[in-house]
C-alpha cells in the first residue's frame, strides 16, 4: 500500500524552528519530485517547497524563501522540511506529496498532514 506519512509538527513560538519529515512506504521516493504544501484554516492551499528526484534542484515559495530548507535522504526514503524563523502566518497543516513533473506539477499522492502552530 502506497503511503506518505508526515511527522514533526507541533506548537512553537515565533522565531522558533521545526523539522518536518515525510516518510514513504510501499514505494521508493528516488524517482519522484517531492513537495510540501500547506493549508491554513479558511485559506487556499499553498505550495511551500519542491525538490527534484536527485535533490539537486529545489524551489521555494517567496513567503518561506531564506527560512525553510527542503532536503531528501533517498536511502531512508524520507524528505525533510527544516523550518526556521517561524512566523504566526506559517501556522497550517503541512502535507508532503509526490509529483509527476518539475516543479511540483501533477500531484500523484499525498499524506494526511501534520499540524504546525506558531504562537506565543
Amino acid at each position: 500500500q502506497l503511503q506518505l506519512v508526515e511527522s514533526g509538527g507541533g506548537l512553537v513560538q515565533p522565531g522558533g524552528s521545526l523539522r518536518l519529515s515525510c516518510a514513504a512506504s510501499g514505494f521508493t521516493l528516488d524517482d519522484y519530485v517531492i513537495g510540501w504544501f500547506r493549508q491554513a484554516p479558511g485559506k487556499e492551499r499553498e505550495g511551500v517547497s519542491c525538490i527534484s528526484s536527485s535533490g539537486g534542484d529545489t524551489d521555494y515559495a517567496d513567503s518561506v524563501k531564506g527560512r525553510f530548507t527542503i532536503s531528501r535522504d533517498n536511502a531512508k526514503n524520507t524528505v525533510y522540511l527544516q523550518m526556521n524563523s517561524l512566523k504566526p502566518e506559517d501556522t497550517a497543516v503541512y502535507y508532503c506529496a509526490v509529483f509527476s513533473f518539475w516543479s511540483c506539477k501533477g500531484m500523484k499522492y499525498w499524506g494526511k498532514g501534520t499540524l504546525v502552530t506558531v504562537s506565543s
